[in-house]
């Protein structure tokens, strides 16, 4: 892999693991939960961007984390078993980020918590699927 592109795939990388960060911070007690799901789904997003980054696949300008996963698991098929992980993430893209008629103003604690959870799993398997030298410090 060229220097160049090391680079990038560690920094789609530190950009998913600072929406991680910011999805913790943002969900304190008592606090709206709205933003911090969003980092959720940002996270889970640029993670696999990172991958696709490495495989040297094109990477598409959508948040739709299903479509994503489905792109990366062309050239590696571990990737499809991620699908049940983005089919929870992908909605918060854009789910509470504008008030709706029929949608909450923000998710339920356990809501948000699936979404982390899923996030970081998905995190944690790009991760074990890169070189280690390509992995943020």
């Amino acid at each position: 892999m060229m220097e160049t592109n090391s680079k990038l795939v560690r920094a789609w990388l530190q950009k998913a693991a600072h929406d991680l960060v910011a999805a913790k911070k943002l969900s304190g007690d008592g606090d709206p939960l709205d933003t911090a799901i969003y980092h959720c789904q940002q996270a889970a997003e640029k993670a696999v961007k990172a991958y696709l980054c490495h495989a040297e696949a094109p990477i598409e300008k959508t948040h739709d984390v299903e479509r994503l996963i489905k792109l990366a698991a062309i050239n590696l098929p571990e990737f499809g078993k991620w699908l049940n992980e983005a089919e929870i993430i992908t909605p918060y893209a854009s789910r509470f980020r504008y008030p709706m008629e029929d949608v909450p103003m923000e998710p339920e604690r356990s809501e948000f918590q699936e979404a982390l959870d899923a996030a970081q799993r998905l995190y944690d398997f790009v991760l074990s699927v890169l070189p280690p030298e390509i992995h943020p410090s």
